[in-house]
């Protein structure tokens, strides 16, 4: 019989076939499973801050310190009939001034013309008719041991000095002050806004906002001529008469010089 090998090739083509199938089949890439989202937790601190409801306060603060470092506005005025007359007088005198204050050790870089002006003086009985001129002729002198003040100012007068105008006082170490004076309103204005918000049955959440407060003041040296910004490098006043620090040896003391700071904070509340 024949029908067994006929059965033989028929299985051997299906396994060929078969084989030829998977073959020339394309492999699909296997998928990788998708983790589902999650939504992230907030942080409380950040729940603390949205909100709508803020409390805006202010801190101020002082710290007083003694000067180290003074500038004085002194200078000649002069008068006389004729500009050529009076500018002659002027030079002379101003000249002995200075060299009075080479001689007290005051360097010529700490020497220097602050104020020069020539004017008319009018008769009094007739404001059209000029009778003569007078000069105001400043120098400002930095004095960087404060405590030579009184000697200093005494030598310049001795020499021809016929005006003190102002004396200003300051710190070489202001920035270390000012830093301080900032973190002391930052203090105050935080236990402001603690103490407002409990008040109100609420608490002090975080920051929202800070500002540095800073205002311009006229110096009333020379009428006001000069305005100044009362800012990082200028904050410094003298305190009223009586404060410690001072030399108590000549007509000038020292004190003590208030370097100040101020802010606005916006608090959130919770």
């Amino acid at each position: 019989m024949k029908t067994l090998p006929v059965l033989v090739n028929v299985a051997l083509a299906v396994a060929l076939l078969a084989g030829l199938l998977v073959f020339a089949s394309p492999q699909l890439p296997a998928q990788a499973a998708t983790p589902s989202a999650t939504p992230s937790a907030t942080p409380a601190s950040d729940l603390a801050c949205d909100t709508g409801r803020t409390i805006q306060v202010s801190g101020t603060a002082a710290v007083n310190v003694v000067p180290d470092r003074v500038v004085v506005q002194l200078g000649v005025q002069s008068n006389g009939v004729t500009v050529a007359e009076v500018e002659a007088a002027n030079t002379r005198a101003i000249r002995k001034v200075i060299q009075a204050l080479r001689d007290q050790g005051v360097a010529e870089k700490d020497i220097a013309t602050d104020w020069y002006i020539i004017e008319p003086l009018y008769d009094s009985y007739d404001s059209l008719y000029i009778k003569g001129y007078r000069i105001n002729n400043l120098v400002a002198v930095t004095l960087r041991q404060a405590s030579r003040v009184t000697p200093v100012v005494a030598a310049a007068l001795k020499a021809g000095a016929n005006q003190v105008v102002n004396v200003e006082f300051y710190t070489n170490e202001l920035r270390k002050y000012r830093d301080q004076a900032r973190e002391l309103a930052m203090q105050a204005a935080g236990e402001k806004a603690a103490a407002l918000a409990q008040a109100a049955g609420a608490q002090r959440g975080c920051v929202r906002s800070i500002t540095e407060n800073t205002w311009s003041y006229f110096n009333s040296w020379w009428y006001g001529r000069g305005q100044n910004q009362w800012a990082q490098n200028v904050v410094q006043n003298a305190l009223p008469a009586g404060s410690s620090g001072g030399t108590g040896d000549g007509p000038v003391s020292l004190g003590q010089i208030s370097v100040q700071a101020e802010v606005s904070i916006v608090y959130a509340l919770k």
